[in-house]
Parts: structure tokens; C-alpha cells; sequence
């Protein structure tokens, strides 16, 4: 669950999502100037390279621990899957990359495909053809409700979100600027999803 912040960033490591509003942002935290009070692309720029995982989201900033290793390996392994049926005029991507589709936001998802049209040479800002966010106890909120959110309302097709507690796969697409579930797959039954681009997911084996 996210929570708002009353220590600095540089402290240890958050044991839940945390939600820093500029006004939370403590000494040393003033070498960092802003005219508002919200957060903006620029700031991540000075923010410490300390292994945790900051993301802003409209203009607030969202703080997560490190990932575990089983995300890690999920992660991983719905990349190759991708990877390998991943059309010519498509990439895959896995995190950390920016993608920052206004000045307020900048989300890191797990795994994302994009038209090569599209990328940057930095960061993502153009419309992403899929993004893949793989759930911890961390950031289960985050991933659920607010990036869930900030996907559809940014235009993004589709949305898979992978549990490997359970394990599980769900996919959603945008329709009619809403998600829609379009699959769902837990442990050993096989989940094919058709975009961006068909690829068959048994959960089981992503963990």
C-alpha cells in the first residue's frame, strides 16, 4: 500500500511503496529546486542512486524497494518470451526505462514494448504497445490501481500484470478508453494473448 513519507529518501529501504510529495523532500533535499511544489522529469535527474526504484506519477513521487529475485526471474522470463515473438517493427524493453509521457510522469514498467518509431534516444514519451508489471507485496497497490490507471488513461493497448505468488498471468486491453480483461491463467494452464502480437504464457514457468 503507498504511503506518504515522513523521512527522507535516503533512509533505509521502504518496506512498502512510499509517496513523497516535494514538501516531504528534507535536507539535503534543497539542492534539488523546483517552482511548485509538485515533482517533474527534471527532478529524478539528482535523486541518489541508492537501489531503490523511483517513479513519479503525476507529480508525486513514488518510492519501492530493490525487487526480490523471484520478480527478478519473472521479469526475465516473460522478456524472452517477447523477445522471441517480437515483430520487426516492435521492441522489447525491460526496466529500468523511463517512460515519461508528460512532464509530471515517469514510470518504470517491468517489461514494455514499443514501436522502434517511437523510441527515444534518452527515454520513452510516445505511446507504449504494452505494459508488463510484475506484482511484489510491494507494489502490489501501485501496479493494481494507480499505474493501472495512468496506463489507460494514457493510451496504452494493453496491460498484463504477472503474480508470482500465485502464480498468474491477467491481461487487459483498452477499449473504449477502459480496461477490459481479455485473460486470465493461474499456475500450469496456458494463457495466449494476441497483442500486441500473440504469445502463449503458462504462469507457472515464469516463476
Amino acid at each position: 500500500m503507498a504511503t506518504m513519507a515522513t523521512h527522507p529518501v535516503q533512509s533505509a529501504p521502504p518496506a512498502e511503496d512510499e509517496v513523497l510529495s516535494a514538501e516531504d523532500w528534507e535536507k539535503p533535499r534543497s539542492v534539488m529546486p523546483r517552482d511548485s511544489h509538485e515533482w517533474t522529469v527534471d527532478d529524478l535527474e539528482q535523486l541518489p542512486d541508492d537501489g531503490l526504484q523511483y517513479e513519479l506519477l503525476d507529480g508525486i513521487l513514488l518510492v519501492s524497494p530493490a525487487p526480490i529475485l523471484v520478480h527478478q526471474r519473472a521479469i526475465g522470463r516473460i522478456f524472452l518470451l517477447l523477445e522471441r515473438a517480437c515483430p520487426d517493427e516492435m521492441e522489447v524493453f525491460v526496466a529500468p526505462v523511463d517512460w515519461q509521457p508528460d512532464r509530471r510522469t515517469s514510470l518504470q514498467p517491468d517489461v514494455l514494448v514499443v514501436r522502434k518509431d517511437l523510441i527515444g534516444y534518452k527515454n520513452l514519451t510516445d505511446r507504449l504497445e504494452l505494459a508488463v508489471e510484475v506484482l511484489s507485496p510491494s507494489t502490489r497497490r501501485k501496479d493494481l490501481v494507480l499505474k493501472f490507471s495512468k496506463y489507460a488513461d494514457a493510451g496504452v493497448p494493453s496491460y498484463w500484470v504477472i503474480d508470482p505468488k500465485e502464480p498468474s498471468v491477467t491481461a487487459w486491453d483498452l477499449q473504449d478508453g477502459a480496461y477490459v480483461q481479455v485473460g486470465h491463467a493461474q499456475g500450469s494452464d496456458p494463457l495466449t494473448i494476441r497483442l500486441p502480437y500473440e504469445i502463449t504464457v503458462i504462469p507457472a514457468a515464469l516463476v
